[in-house]
């Protein structure tokens, strides 16, 4: 497969899931709660193509499939910009847009705090993503960038902390998250001493 063409299905992939919602809202077909389906679909695509970010290189590493590293700074994109979504979603329709009542939101309830600490994380990242940035950054662009899962054990924290009862989905999102953690850990174990320094997200 073309390098350009695996690239926009990727892209497309990504897209798709927001496009669906869109769809969904015009159509009048987000449920009895929309307000609750836009954020609750959207929070879940945000952390799930996040952790799907962090499964780009291992996947890299154990397959030796280097094509699909090319992608992995895309979809890290498309995560927060479903995270983005999902947080003017709820600033929207939980606070019509009063920054005093988000802020004390976030300061009076852990579970929103964990997933504005995710977002504000998420947009760092963003901000520094481009190759301009990248060759600005030097070495410390890959320090910023080790910050992704912090980001995502947030992520986890914010949808479990989030749900009323049934914790069930966002531990499975932890159990994964957690394997891909032990998977960098051995990979950063296993280099020497002086390459250790060099492993990247």
């Amino acid at each position: 497969m073309p390098a350009r063409l695996f690239y926009w299905l990727v892209f497309a992939a990504a897209a798709a899931p927001g496009g669906v919602l869109a769809w969904r809202a015009w159509t009048g077909d987000l449920g009895v709660n929309p307000a609750e389906t836009l954020l609750h679909t959207s929070g879940r695509w945000a952390l799930g193509i996040l952790i799907a970010t962090l499964a780009v290189t291992p996947i890299r590493r154990l397959t030796g499939w280097n094509r699909i590293q090319q992608v992995r700074r895309m979809v890290g994109l498309w995560s927060f910009t479903y995270a983005l979504a999902h947080f003017l979603l709820y600033a929207v329709f939980n606070h019509l847009g009063d920054i005093r009542a988000i802020w004390a939101d976030v300061v009076e309830r852990p579970f929103i705090l964990s997933g504005m600490a995710a977002l504000v994380i998420l947009t760092v990242l963003a901000a520094t993503s481009p190759a301009a940035m990248v060759r600005r950054l030097g070495r410390r662009w890959r320090t910023i960038h080790r910050f992704v899962y912090p980001a995502a054990v947030l992520g986890v924290v914010h949808f479990a902390w989030g749900q009323k009862a049934d914790i069930r989905e966002p531990l499975v999102w932890g159990g994964v998250l957690g394997l891909l953690l032990l998977v960098r850990v051995a990979a950063w174990a296993g280099r020497p001493a002086s390459r250790q320094v060099e492993v990247t997200r």
